[in-house]
């Protein structure tokens, strides 16, 4: 992946608000719980647009959160999308079992308790 990146320290969350301007986009992972999801992909990405200062510290706001706030919450920073799906975007189209599969898992289901039973 090209572009910059900052990693959630004190450095990194400086450089990241000297790089920031008004408008200015940024992305993170997210990782996806697929105990869950489990038809989700492993991992998201999240864009955050900065688009004004906090009144008390100057930093650079994406939404309730800060530069460093950012940093610290979501973990590294990245410059350009990453190779992965957006989180806003529709997931993996899975299809339903047949009926035939549900009946066959119900009767796989029933002989294991018969079996236990003996």
């Amino acid at each position: 992946m090209s572009g910059r990146t900052w990693e959630p320290t004190k450095r990194g969350a400086k450089e990241l608000n000297r790089w920031l301007s008004k408008g200015a986009t940024v992305y993170t992972i997210r990782n996806t719980a697929l105990n869950i999801a489990p038809y989700e992909d492993a991992q998201l990405y999240a864009s955050h647009t900065f688009d004004r200062r906090s009144l008390i510290t100057g930093e650079w706001m994406t939404g309730h959160l800060s530069a460093s706030g950012l940093l610290a919450q979501e973990g590294t920073v990245y410059e350009h999308p990453p190779a992965r799906r957006e989180i806003g975007t529709p997931g993996p189209q899975v299809a339903a079992p047949t009926e035939q599969q549900v009946l066959d898992k119900l009767r796989a289901g029933e002989r294991a308790k018969a079996d236990a039973r003996r």
